[in-house]
């Protein structure tokens, strides 16, 4: 009996050695305003970089941060990048993901834009008006803090939740008086023409970016996210270099028009990324603070509970 069970022991220890290691996998989700992490997709920057370490890089595409969160919670997606107001409502509905990195603030990225046409001329003149926007994103804070700039209530508009593209439509087609947006919608919205922008987030909010992790993805893999965060910063150059040929080259990866990569990079011209800085975490909590203070979000979150720190 000895026998045989150092046989079988013998056995299962030489199949392990011959069954291939499981390669690590890093399932990114991105959104077309992640103008950083799109370009390393189209080049394959980051599966050459992460290939001798073992890792088997994927790329799962979102219209929005709320959706990219929810599959990160449900395990689909390891790490991605949204605005301020995704992780918020994240953390607020109990989602196990942290903050691990950011991009500089890109207030004037966002707009609240209306028809060229329109009788509203300021933010007061919101009152009463249907604004459409995608719920919980960095476009819901940005009409929230542009109320609150006007001294209007939250309940003096009716929101219309919609996705990018569903308020877009919506927006040409009358059935609302105002539109938030980010990048690149924004950008192709003014190329449409018929449009005005009433605001954008300058002086109104930060417009934060953030890179966020699934939390027992970030405590495993520090040196993968490092791997990730260099590749993008070193790629930020690239950006930076020269609009017009980088717009150019961008809209051979993407289809999207390079007029509109133009009007992004001239907005936006840094997407360096770092490791979390000080402050970020108290521009953070007045987002959080606003949303629960308008019953937005089921409870009262501390986001610093959220930060990773490598």
């Amino acid at each position: 009996m000895k026998t045989r069970t150092l046989k079988l022991s013998l056995l299962g220890t030489l199949l392990a050695f011959a069954l291939p290691a499981q390669a690590l996998e890093l399932n990114i989700g991105y959104q077309k305003s992640a103008l950083n992490l799109a370009s390393l997709k189209a080049q394959g920057t980051l599966e050459k970089q992460l290939k001798p370490l073992g890792v088997e890089v994927k790329w799962f595409e979102f219209q929005a941060g709320p959706p990219l969160l929810e599959a990160m919670n449900a395990g689909s997606v390891s790490i991605g990048m949204t605005g301020d107001s995704p992780p918020v409502f994240a953390q607020a509905a109990g989602a196990d993901i942290v903050y691990i990195g950011q991009e500089p603030a890109k207030p004037e990225s966002s707009a609240i834009l209306v028809p060229a046409n329109s009788a509203i001329k300021t933010l007061a003149d919101l009152k009463g008006k249907r604004i459409a926007f995608t719920k919980g994103s960095s476009a819901h804070y940005l009409t929230v803090a542009a109320l609150q700039h006007a001294k209007l209530a939250y309940t003096d508009i009716t929101p219309v939740y919609l996705s990018p593209s569903e308020a877009r439509a919506a927006f040409e087609r009358g059935s609302v008086d105002a539109w938030t947006i980010w990048d690149p919608y924004y950008a192709a919205a003014q190329k449409a023409g018929g449009v005005r922008v009433l605001s954008t987030g300058k002086g109104l909010t930060g417009n934060n970016t953030f890179y966020l992790a699934q939390r027992a993805y970030a405590k495993a893999n520090p040196k993968v996210i490092d791997v990730v965060f260099k590749a993008l910063s070193a790629n930020d150059d690239w950006l930076k270099s020269d609009a017009k040929k980088v717009a150019a080259t961008l809209s051979g990866y993407t289809g999207l028009e390079a007029e509109t990569y133009e009007a992004m990079l001239s907005r936006n011209p840094s997407y360096s990324v770092s490791y979390l800085q000080p402050g970020v975490d108290a521009q953070q909590q007045k987002v959080a603070d606003a949303f629960f203070s308008l019953g937005l979000i089921p409870k009262a979150i501390k986001v610093k509970d959220a930060f990773w720190k490598p």
